[in-house]
C-alpha cells in the first residue's frame, strides 16, 4: 500500500492507494514543521483510521522546504509507520507534479501566499523565492488583502469600494492594525478579503488592483525562467482559480502561456502516482 500525503498548515488530505485503486481517504489537521513539534505531528498522524499495511509514504506539505523540516515530518511518520520507507517533499513539488506530471513547464501556487517553480518533468531545477507577503507573494491573496486594506485606510481607494468594505466588515482602524501588527497569522486575515475583491470584480479600481497584482507577479518571478515565453504555465491555488479570468488575460498580455488552473493539487497528485505505480 502507497500513502500520499498533501499538507497545508490548515489541513492534510491523506490517500491510501493500492496499485491503480484509491483505497481509502482521509482529512486531518494540517502538519507544518515550521509551527508544530515533532509530538504535535505524531498526535496528527496517529488519528488516522485504518491506515494499514503502508509500505512506502509520499508526504508533500508546507513547511518541508529544509532538509531540517523534512527530518521532522519524516521521524513523526516512521514514528507510526516504521517499516515504511518516507519521501517528504516541498508543496510546489507536489503543485508541479499534479499539472505538469512528467512534462516540462512551470508550475504556480498562488492562494494565501504564492510561489512558482521550473520543472524538467521530474525535478524542480529553478525557483525564484516567494520571499513572503512583505518582501514578495506577489499576485497572493494575502498581497491582494495587503493592498485593499493600504488604500482603504490612507483613503486612496475610490469611496463606493471603501462603504461597500465597511458595510460587509465590522471593523475598525484599530481592530484592523492589532490584526496585522498583533495576533497571529496576518497573512490568512488579509488574504480573506480576497473575496470581497471577487464580489466587486467588476469595479475598475477592484479590476486594476487585481490584475497589476498578477502582473507584479509574472514579472518578479515567471520572467525569470529560462524559457519562459515557450512553456505551459499552470497555476494551483485558491486565488488562481476563483481570479481565473483576470490572470489568464494578464498572461496572455504579456505573450506568455497560461495552462490548467485548479484550486487543488490533491486530484492531479493522485493521478501522478497511480502513473508511476503502473510504469515500475
Amino acid at each position: 500500500m502507497i500513502l500520499v500525503a498533501e499538507s497545508g498548515s490548515t489541513k492534510t488530505d491523506w490517500v491510501l492507494l493500492n496499485k491503480d485503486e484509491v483505497v481509502k481517504r482521509q482529512q486531518t489537521e494540517g502538519i507544518n514543521p515550521f509551527h508544530q513539534d515533532i509530538d504535535s505531528i505524531i498526535r496528527i498522524i496517529s488519528s488516522l483510521d485504518n491506515f494499514n499495511s503502508v509500505s512506502c509514504i509520499y508526504f508533500y506539505g508546507a513547511g518541508c522546504a529544509t532538509e531540517e523540516k523534512k527530518q521532522i515530518v519524516k521521524n513523526a511518520l516512521l514514528h507510526i509507520y516504521p517499516n515504511a520507507s518516507c519521501e517528504i517533499n516541498s508543496d510546489i513539488l507536489a503543485a508541479a507534479k499534479s499539472v505538469c506530471g512528467n512534462e516540462k513547464g512551470i508550475a504556480c501556487i498562488i492562494g494565501t501566499g504564492s510561489n512558482s517553480c521550473l520543472y524538467n518533468g521530474e525535478t524542480i531545477i529553478q525557483n525564484v523565492r516567494p520571499l513572503g507577503y512583505i518582501l514578495g507573494d506577489e499576485g497572493s491573496g494575502a498581497v491582494l488583502g495587503k493592498k485593499l486594506i493600504a488604500d482603504i485606510l490612507k483613503g486612496v481607494a475610490p469611496k463606493d469600494i471603501t462603504n461597500a468594505f465597511y458595510k460587509k466588515y465590522n471593523f475598525e482602524y484599530a481592530d484592523i492594525i492589532n490584526k496585522i501588527y498583533r495576533e497571529e497569522s496576518p497573512s490568512r486575515f488579509l488574504a480573506q478579503f480576497a473575496i470581497f475583491l471577487a464580489e466587486n470584480i467588476n469595479n475598475t479600481y477592484v479590476l486594476t488592483l487585481v490584475t497589476s497584482s498578477f502582473t507584479e507577479f509574472f514579472e518578479r518571478n515567471i520572467k525569470q525562467y529560462d524559457n519562459h515565453l515557450n512553456l505551459p504555465i499552470h497555476f494551483i491555488g485558491s486565488i488562481a482559480f476563483h481570479f481565473k479570468q483576470q490572470l489568464q488575460f494578464v498572461a496572455k498580455e504579456m505573450y506568455l502561456t497560461p495552462g490548467e488552473i485548479v484550486q487543488s493539487p490533491l486530484e492531479g497528485l493522485i493521478q501522478y502516482h497511480i502513473k508511476q505505480i503502473k510504469n515500475e
